[in-house]
Formats: structure tokens, sequence, C-alpha cells
């Protein structure tokens, strides 16, 4: 799924992996899929500061199972923090094997920008 802009800086500190995504919607969207595949646990996602309000995301494994379990469903401007507490129908951590991790964001206005980063150890 190659939507709208999506700018992926995949890094590696140590033994935890950042994967950021920087997007823009055209069409109401935006999405990629990483290039490189994650072995681990996700300790944290992060939804920093968004231009954008009530649009949905996701963030799907190779198996199609979504890291935030459906609470992205109904995303605000600001920024959220799914870090490693329990919370929703979600446990953190959650594990990825061998999976490249696809982002999806839908309901955003054409232009609407926003950056998403995902640890994986």
């Amino acid at each position: 799924m190659a939507t709208g802009t999506v700018t992926m800086t995949e890094q590696t500190h140590k033994m935890v992996k950042k994967v950021t995504f920087d997007w823009t919607a055209t069409t109401g969207a935006a999405g990629d899929t990483t290039t490189k595949y994650y072995d681990g646990e996700v300790l944290r996602i992060n939804c920093m500061e968004t231009s954008c309000t009530g649009y949905a995301l996701e963030i799907n494994d190779s198996d199609g199972v979504d890291l935030l379990g459906g609470q992205g469903a109904t995303m605000t401007s600001g920024g959220t923090d799914f870090g490693t507490s329990t919370g929703g129908s979600i446990t953190y951590p959650l594990s990825v094997v061998s999976s490249k991790l696809t982002l999806a964001v839908t309901g955003c206005t054409t232009g609407s920008t926003g950056q998403t980063i995902v640890y994986v150890r």
C-alpha cells in the first residue's frame, strides 16, 4: 500500500529498533510498508503531533495483526503514546516475527501530516 507520502527511517540502537513513519495524507490516506523485516517485542508506539483529527491508524505485521489492537480507530490531533502498560484490548509487549510493518492512515484531509514511531526490541 503506497498511499500519500510516507518517509520511513529504520534505525537500530544497540538492541532496540526504531521505525519512524513521517506521513502526509493524499486523498484522505497515507501508508507504506517497511523495507526491513523485524523480530522481537513491540515496546512502544508513539503517535506524535498531527494536523489531522478523527482519523484511523493501523500498524500491521506480515500476518495482518494490528499492533494497536484496534485502539487507533479514532485518533485525534496531538500526541498519543501506546506504551508498555495494559490498555483497552491490547497488552504490550506484543511480538513480531520476521515481519515487515505496514502503516495505514485513513480518514484524514488531503495534506494532513503526522509522525508515528514504533520501537521493537
